[in-house]
């Protein structure tokens, strides 16, 4: 029987809708059937963790029923270590969804180990680019791989030697902006050029839109739609655009083996 798909969510970087992404990524799999359990490493602010809190109250004060997937806090006071967290969690789990600081950070580092799935989402900028590669600012292309790059790709290197494993990594374009078309299509080239050279696939996120920062009080998320009262068609588009994003992210479906990997460059 073969073991919980990890899927690591991470960035050095704050502010690219990491954990909002994570949340909506861990109860959208639950919402599908999948036995998904989510463990929130930043002890800090608890973002995944508070949000899911929330989604609790809202279940128990509403009394609905509402996807909800396990989830837990890491807590660097106790005993138990990052890997057994991750094997509790894993035990009664198909998919575990591991949120990381937006920070450089021991544990996040240990978690990137474990992962099947590693996604990196980042606002279309160049801001967010530059922490995977770094661009010419005449002329746009990709001078060489930054440091996350490097860190990423040490972290696959030891996890195929420790466990015979493939990594695959996922560039996530959050946040994109429709009026900025030349902007988003030179981060688009970058990103794909940079992806060649270090083994990412790049993949379309979450858009930039009020309706996530109104989710979180009651942790409810896009697929809720009747806790929503008013509903708009923005949050039918965002619903669909969390849609596209899972089904990007391509992972195995019960039964079924892990699906090919990009190639790592040397």
């Amino acid at each position: 029987m073969a073991g919980a798909h990890f899927i690591v969510f991470a960035n050095e970087k704050g502010g690219t809708g990491k954990s909002t992404t994570a949340v909506h990524a861990a109860v959208a799999l639950t919402a599908a059937g999948r036995r998904v359990a989510a463990l929130d490493l930043d002890t800090r602010q608890r973002t995944l963790g508070r949000y899911l809190d929330n989604r609790a109250e809202t279940v128990k004060r509403l009394g609905v029923e509402l996807p909800m997937p396990a989830y837990d806090t890491f807590d660097p006071a106790k005993a138990e270590t990052i890997d057994a967290a991750l094997d509790r969690l894993a035990a009664d789990a198909e998919i575990v969804v591991v949120d990381t600081p937006g920070r450089d950070d021991p544990d996040a580092r240990l978690a990137m180990l474990r992962a099947d799935t590693l996604v990196t989402p980042i606002n279309d900028s160049f801001v967010d680019l530059d922490l995977i590669g770094q661009v010419d600012p005449e002329t746009y292309r990709v001078r060489r791989p930054s440091f996350y790059a490097e860190l990423v790709w040490n972290s696959r290197t030891q996890r195929a030697k420790t466990h015979g494993a493939s990594v695959d990594w996922v560039v996530l374009r959050n946040r994109m902006q429709h009026i900025e078309a030349r902007n988003m299509r030179r981060v688009g080239d970058a990103l794909n050029e940079l992806s060649k050279r270090v083994g990412f696939r790049v993949i379309p996120g979450l858009g930039e839109r009020v309706i996530y920062r109104e989710l979180f009080p009651k942790g409810i998320t896009l697929l809720d739609l009747a806790q929503m009262g008013d509903v708009g068609i923005g949050h039918i588009a965002a619903r669909q655009e969390l849609r596209e994003m899972i089904a990007a992210l391509a992972l195995p479906q019960p039964g079924e083996a892990a699906p090919p990997r990009a190639a790592a460059a040397g």
